[in-house]
């Protein structure tokens, strides 16, 4: 993961270029998150769909992906090489002149969203890899000084920061001097989720950063679910698999640390 430049650290929380061998083709699941994914694949498309929907799968050099509470797939050979972006939802409107709710479940290519990038996935195939991070950050300040850097009103933005903290919905609606109603309004034509949604997916991924490194037990007390019954049910929801199913997928050689899988 490599350090984002001062101007462009509000809109992209990560920055990764990746060359991985994953030894054999397979499906990789692209999971749920607070932000918006942004993939320039390089040497070959990327072949990625959302999971149940047949018609969504397809073979892109740039792929965008809003907030989604559904998991990808992505089907590889073995070998995948390219730039990876999280995004913030004040990114959405800073480098592509909309908000994040525009395009919230939705699966673009650049042409879709920023015709002036359209020639990204070329210029990353023209450079050397050690160039590839240095290129899309050339790019997307170009695009940060043609969008200005206008986000959403601060209230909306602090109130989301808090949300995917865990923060409740009606202790945030006081804190900002909304009402919960007029805070959910604000929040979907923001993001395109309420704030419930942001809550979930915001708890999701702090169970996801600490799968492996603890109980299942422990894990779900400590990122605000009511059981480990709980946090698997969510997993199948979200992810489409229990958690020791991802962990095995994704960790092999993980010692088990959660024993006989809770299905609640």
């Amino acid at each position: 993961m490599a350090p984002v430049a001062p101007a462009l650290a509000p809109y992209v929380a990560s920055l990764t270029a990746y060359d991985v061998d994953l030894g054999a083709p397979g499906v990789h699941r692209g999971l749920p998150s607070t932000t918006l994914t942004f993939v320039l694949p390089v040497g070959q498309p990327l072949d990625v769909g959302w999971r149940g929907v047949p018609g969504s799968r397809a073979a892109r050099w740039s792929t965008l992906s809003g907030l989604h509470a559904h998991p990808a797939e992505i089907h590889h050979d073995g070998t995948q090489v390219g730039v990876q972006l999280a995004l913030t939802t004040a990114g959405a409107r800073a480098l592509f002149g909309m908000p994040a709710a525009e395009l919230a479940g939705e699966m673009l290519e650049l042409a879709d969203v920023a015709p002036s990038l359209r020639d990204l996935p070329e210029r990353l195939a023209e450079c050397s890899a050690a160039q590839r991070v240095r290129v899309v950050e050339r790019a997307l300040s170009a695009e940060l000084a043609r969008h200005g850097v206008a986000g959403p009103r601060a209230e909306v933005g602090q109130a989301l920061a808090r949300l995917t903290r865990g923060d409740a919905v009606q202790d945030v609606a006081d804190d900002v001097g909304y009402s919960r109603r007029h805070l959910a309004t604000l929040v979907r034509h923001e993001c395109g989720l309420t704030p419930q949604e942001v809550r979930r997916l915001g708890r999701f991924e702090r169970s996801r950063a600490v799968l492996g490194r603890m109980p299942l037990a422990e894990a779900a007390f400590r990122c605000g679910y009511a059981d480990q019954s709980h946090l698997t049910r969510e997993w199948v929801a979200l992810a489409g698999c229990p958690p020791t199913t991802w962990l095995r997928e994704e960790f092999p050689f993980l010692q088990d640390l959660d024993g006989p899988e809770a299905s609640g």
